[in-house]
């Protein structure tokens, strides 16, 4: 399949995902077989995310049966080239009716994304890229801002699975709102890194994600002009250690400095 059909492909497959979250947003806890289990402090999964995730699958199994599939809640196998899923980042949001929510899905080949779909399915947006052929949100071009890193409002994530790194984090964090104009924490890592691609967000800063977190948003900032590096400057190490710095040219300078900065800190504590 040529990447303008496997991106085809991956929006159908994020749509029926977020079709079954939207249903479902706002219902108390507990209704339909809705009820968190814990796999972590603070980290949910709901029959949701396993619907998700169970119709994402499917969808592009049917689609691209030769091409592996590997989703946050179920596993699978991870290949060469193969997809990785989050069918519901932003569980916690989606338990509170936040609707800060997100499918995320990727088509990632030796080590990089080049399929990307982000889809928040109550905003209703859809967010799309390509390797080469540039990052789009509901069809339109996008681009990462050029605001002035003085007037940066960056988002970012507490590394509430991470608790050993609170230190750099903290470090960071001081660091980033001394910096930057503003700082913003919703609590889905796709929507974040969409938002910082469409230059809404001029930055974005964060430990320990899984690769089902970064892989598209990562893919729609370079596509839309940004950089993606973890927090030591390289440009391919985050999609493992999920330590991750983004943000258009100007501003991830600034967060790369930043970061040296904390990463030191913490090593003389």
């Amino acid at each position: 399949m040529s990447r303008p059909d496997l991106l085809d492909a991956a929006m159908r497959a994020a749509r029926l995902g977020g079709d079954l979250i939207a249903g479902r947003f706002g219902q108390r806890v507990g209704a339909n077989d809705l009820g968190p289990s814990a796999k972590g402090p603070g980290d949910y999964v709901t029959a949701t995310d396993h619907a998700s995730e169970e119709a994402i699958r499917d969808a592009l199994a049917a689609a691209a049966p030769d091409i592996p599939f590997f989703g946050e809640e179920q596993g699978g196998i991870r290949a060469e080239i193969g997809w990785i899923v989050d069918p519901l980042d932003g569980t916690a949001n989606f338990l509170h009716g936040f609707p800060a929510v997100g499918v995320s899905v990727a088509l990632v080949e030796s080590g990089r994304p080049v399929v990307a779909v982000v889809h928040a399915p109550v905003l209703g947006q859809t967010w799309t890229a390509t390797e080469g052929g540039g990052a789009h949100c509901d069809g339109v071009p996008i681009r990462v801002s050029d605001r002035e890193v003085a007037h940066a409002i960056c988002g970012t994530g507490f590394p509430f699975k991470a608790k050993p790194q609170l230190g750099v984090y903290l470090a960071m964090f001081e660091a980033a709102f001394r910096r930057f104009e503003d700082l913003r924490r919703p609590g889905a890592a796709s929507l974040d890194l969409a938002w910082v691609a469409g230059g809404v967000f001029d930055g974005f800063f964060e430990l320990s994600l899984g690769p089902w977190d970064v892989a598209a948003g990562a893919l729609l900032i370079r596509e839309a002009g940004g950089v993606v590096t973890d927090w030591r400057g390289d440009e391919s190490a985050w999609l493992e250690t999920g330590d991750i710095l983004v943000g258009p040219p100007t501003v991830h300078a600034a967060l790369l400095e930043l970061a040296a900065g904390a990463l030191s800190v913490a090593q003389d504590e």
